[in-house]
């Protein structure tokens, strides 16, 4: 009797291209509005006015808008979808699911990649950005910073639930933060701190320094609660 390999019967489904789809070209662009403020949070997104600015469909915009709501950055009311609005608790509640995950993720990273080579490229964009007075960029480049400090871990669900975290960050950045507490100098200050540790081969101390960078956000959000701002 003749055995057949897994090979002689077909796939039932064939490999995905790797290619970006156009869902995932307006996702992108969508967010670079949101995080760049061009955007801003409580304003309603309409189907059909984004569709004709980006020349496309609306089937792939709608589309979109459903990943932006599951990611949390649209929120989707009776009858519109806006850009999501932070409340200062919202706030608080991002950052204390980061400083469970962040801290540890650092220290995982560093078995793959002791470098943090995208951290490092990230803060030279950060500089970059801090000479040309450029606020907006300058806030999407810190959110490629900490996502250069977790990326490599090989803990994808980590990874996945930070990327969502960093993307409600950069919203939480845009829409408030910078606002009432603009500390742009002591932030790159300790971005410049926690790459030196882990990059100099102490994560741990790297890890210890992301936590006090995080709570340090957690304490602000929090006082500006019991305010009733």
């Amino acid at each position: 009797m003749t055995l057949l390999s897994d090979s002689a019967f077909p796939s039932p489904l064939p490999p995905l291209d790797a290619a970006p789809t156009r869902t995932d070209m307006i996702v992108e662009s969508l967010k670079g509005a949101i995080f760049s403020g061009r955007l801003k949070p409580g304003e309603v997104l309409v189907e059909r006015k984004i569709a004709e600015q980006l020349g496309v469909s609306k089937t792939p915009v709608r589309e979109a808008l459903i990943v932006l709501q599951r990611s949390g950055l649209v929120a989707v009311g009776q009858r519109s979808i806006a850009v999501r609005s932070l409340s200062f608790t919202d706030i608080r509640h991002v950052y204390e699911e980061r400083v469970l995950l962040e801290p540890w993720a650092i220290v995982d990273a560093a078995r793959a990649d002791p470098e943090f080579k995208a951290a490092r490229q990230a803060l030279d964009e950060v500089r970059r950005h801090a000479a040309a007075g450029d606020n907006a960029a300058r806030a999407l480049a810190n959110r490629r910073f900490h996502r250069g400090m977790y990326a490599s871990s090989e803990n994808t669900f980590i990874v996945k639930a930070l990327d969502s975290l960093q993307d409600l960050t950069a919203l939480a950045v845009v829409g408030v933060l910078w606002e009432h507490w603009p500390r742009w100098e002591a932030e790159a200050a300790e971005h410049d701190a926690i790459f030196e540790a882990a990059s100099g081969g102490d994560p741990a101390r790297a890890a210890e320094l992301m936590r006090r960078h995080i709570t340090a956000s957690i304490e602000r959000a929090a006082a500006s609660e019991r305010a009733g701002r």
